[in-house]
């Protein structure tokens, strides 16, 4: 099966794709992409998933909305998404920013979720609760995160792709720039304000969740503390971390066949 739509939401659009046949996948970007960003996903997992990839609300190609407001809705839109695609149970698949919205509707709809894969994500959890990794880390790591980002600004590298997809893998940093380029600036920043400040919940949260839980983190991320990943598994019942080599933050784009056989052992 291979379709794209348009979910209808009162206030909004979203668009979608589903590839494949199978048990159910959803992918969910970060603030970076859109569903575009899944490619070598959804050639990988459809050949035994259904995939299906959206843009959150505000994100390019869906419709514009205040990017202040759009995270409060992201967990009801997928809800909505799983719905209308009528996919039963899912696997969820959260990149960064999708961590929120995945995390969250995991929560809320656990007989609906059967995987949680958190890449480089904590969603609204606060890393600086985790065990071994406190708020004075968490703060140190900051600063330093800080000065890095800063730097790869002033190169003209964006930090979710980072150095080393820039100087090993140009086309492939030119793609992830051209897709992230189709979501306005200003709504991003907007988003990115609203995120940080939900980023709330203790990691004691994560033993809510009854599901097998894997955090996947790159060792070289800049953009999100890839040190409270062991600690974040351990706080999950059920919870896993494996971190890969000479990846930043979007491992899932820089490293896709490692990311791929990471993710498809974990779902078996």
């Amino acid at each position: 099966m291979n379709l794209s739509g348009i979910l209808k939401r009162p206030d909004c659009s979203l668009y979608y794709d589903v590839a494949g046949t199978g048990p159910a996948i959803v992918f969910a970007h970060g603030l970076g992409g859109n569903h575009l960003s899944w490619w070598q996903q959804v050639a990988h997992f459809s050949r035994r998933y259904t995939c299906v990839s959206f843009a959150h609300r505000g994100f390019t190609p869906s419709s514009a909305v205040p990017g202040l407001t759009a995270p409060e809705a992201f967990a009801d839109d997928l809800a909505a998404l799983v719905d209308e695609l009528k996919l039963g149970d899912v696997r969820l698949v959260a990149q960064s920013m999708g961590g929120w919205t995945c995390l969250e509707y995991a929560l809320r709809h656990p007989a609906k979720v059967t995987r949680l894969v958190m890449a480089c994500t904590s969603g609204a959890i606060d890393p600086g609760t985790v065990e071994g990794f406190d708020q004075v880390a968490f703060k140190t790591w900051l600063s330093r995160a800080g000065a890095s980002m800063a730097e790869l600004e002033r190169r003209g590298i964006l930090a979710a792709s980072g150095e080393r997809m820039a100087r090993e893998q140009p086309a492939l940093a030119t793609l992830y720039r051209q897709i992230y380029q189709l979501t306005p600036d200003a709504f991003r920043a907007d988003v990115r304000a609203r995120i940080r400040g939900q980023r709330v919940l203790p990691a004691s949260t994560l033993a809510r969740l009854a599901i097998p839980v894997l955090f996947l983190n790159g060792d070289e991320d800049c953009v999100f503390p890839s040190p409270a990943g062991p600690g974040l598994a351990k706080a999950a019942s059920r919870g896993r971390h494996v971190e890969v080599a000479r990846a930043g933050h979007s491992v899932y784009f820089e490293r896709a066949a490692e990311f791929n056989r990471i993710v498809e052992e974990f779902l078996s």
